[in-house]
């Protein structure tokens, strides 16, 4: 683990939004519901556990927070498999869901050169994060870069928090939650 960018299971979360755990037809919201949802994925994520690993390694990056995103972004690739690894409007590509608008996505939706391409757009996010607040602790720019990899660099001055303008208004307390549960089940 690279306490250089904070540690997991050290972030505040508070989990799931009613949005988005109502999407899996959950009652009840907050870090129950998204480590619901993360056990619901775990099979497909153990899929990737060795992809996953590597790039962690490679990159220096929590293997719990890639699983994390990958559970969140295409359910550990159960939302995209049918779709070539596409989401629904052909923006979004892999696991990790690479934005084609900001960046050109590389290799196989499920392949280690995806989930490294992502991973290394993540990482570039926490440098930016921790060069532009570094009043932050570690932990707060971490949460930041999330959601930041969600939504872009305008969640960091949103006045109600990072979360306030991300999907589900919750995507890195949700993403958060998921990577403390993927952390305690062997990632």
């Amino acid at each position: 683990t690279c306490l250089g960018y904070g540690d997991i299971m050290r972030v505040e979360t508070s989990g799931a939004s009613n949005l988005t755990a109502g999407a899996d037809r959950l009652t009840g919201s907050g870090v129950q519901a998204s480590e619901k949802m993360a056990n619901h994925d775990l099979a497909c994520m153990r899929t990737y556990k060795t992809i996953i690993g590597k790039v962690a390694s490679k990159r220096d990056v929590d293997p719990a927070l890639i699983a994390a995103i990958a559970s969140r972004e295409s359910r550990g690739g159960a939302a995209i498999s049918g779709n070539n690894g596409w989401c629904p409007r052909r923006i979004g590509f892999g696991l990790m869901q690479v934005d084609k608008d900001a960046h050109t996505p590389i290799g196989a939706w499920n392949s280690v050169e995806h989930v490294d391409q992502a991973t290394g757009i993540l990482v570039d996010i926490i440098k930016e994060v921790q060069r532009d607040f570094p009043d932050w602790s570690r932990e707060k720019q971490l949460k930041g870069a999330i959601a930041y990899y969600n939504m872009g660099r305008n969640v960091l001055s949103c006045p109600h928090g990072v979360d306030h303008l991300t999907t589900g208004k919750d995507y890195s307390s949700d993403v958060v939650a998921r990577a403390q549960f993927y952390k305690r089940n062997g990632f």
